[in-house]
């Protein structure tokens, strides 16, 4: 299994990163290549052309829908229905959408669908139900609810390792949220917690059930006794590192920040 990351900037696009993207990929028993996407934010759909062509993506998995986590499916939606050269992929039928409740109607409000039409030609979405695996190819995903101020929910995607197919790993992913049983399910023994970090220590302490702190996704991670933790979803306007700094000085496991084109072998 292989995690790209796509796009990582927190809440809005940044002036060097589109917002949260990351591409997970996995081989299955034939040698086929299966490509999921958590998240396609704000200017996502650019950067992803930079990896794959979105036509050969096997599934797409919100977390909620908020436009900076699910903004470009809008575009993917264009891309798919409309794009001249229709050769055919390994994927067959409507690309699989998995999300909140009311995923399908929100997408068509964002799109402007006139009255009667749908996105069902191209996209079919599926609702999630915290604690029930989806399977796509190789890999599973499991959804489990967390806090935020809209249905929002972190995901556990297990799949084989890269160097040994017989071996399974687990890439926790967090969505946004602040701290919360969830989060805590998710990040228990992950190899790789993928979490946000945008609020900072000390400034955003009167502002609760909405985002994580470098600090609180480290103490997470240390609790959880995940592998490697990866900050995500910093907005532009943080001091650099500071993220970094806060999980650093209560999680002793690795610590990466996220950045576009960030590989990591799972």
């Amino acid at each position: 299994m292989r995690l790209t990351v796509v796009g990582c900037a927190g809440s809005f696009p940044g002036p060097t990163s589109a917002a949260s993207c990351y591409l997970v990929q996995a081989l299955d028993a034939a040698g086929r290549t299966w490509n999921v996407l958590l998240d396609l934010g704000s200017g996502a759909l650019g950067a992803l052309q930079q990896h794959l062509d979105p036509g050969d993506v096997d599934a797409v998995a919100l977390s909620h829908l908020h436009p900076d986590h699910m903004a470009d499916l809008c575009g993917l939606y264009v891309y798919l229905r409309y794009r001249p050269d229709r050769r055919p992929r390994g994927r067959v039928g409507p690309l699989p959408v998995h999300g909140p409740f009311g995923t399908a109607s929100r997408l068509g409000e964002a799109y402007g669908l006139e009255p009667g039409e749908t996105m069902a030609g191209q996209l079919s979405v599926h609702t999630w139900q915290a604690g029930y695996p989806v399977r796509v190819g190789p890999l599973e995903i499991t959804p489990l609810a967390v806090r935020h101020p809209v249905p929002a929910y972190g995901m556990r995607v297990r799949g084989p390792a890269e160097d040994d197919p017989s071996r399974l790993v687990t890439l926790a992913y967090t969505g946004d949220t602040d701290e919360c049983p969830g989060l805590d399910e998710l990040a228990l023994g992950a190899d790789v917690l993928l979490a946000e970090a945008s609020f900072v220590e000390g400034r955003d302490d009167a502002v609760r059930s909405i985002h994580l702190t470098g600090r609180r996704a480290g103490e997470a991670a240390a609790r959880g006794g995940a592998g490697t933790l990866v900050l995500t979803h910093i907005p532009a306007w943080n001091p650099q590192d500071a993220a970094l700094a806060e999980a650093q000085d209560v999680y002793d496991g690795p610590v990466l920040a996220a950045r576009p084109g960030l590989v990591l072998h799972l």
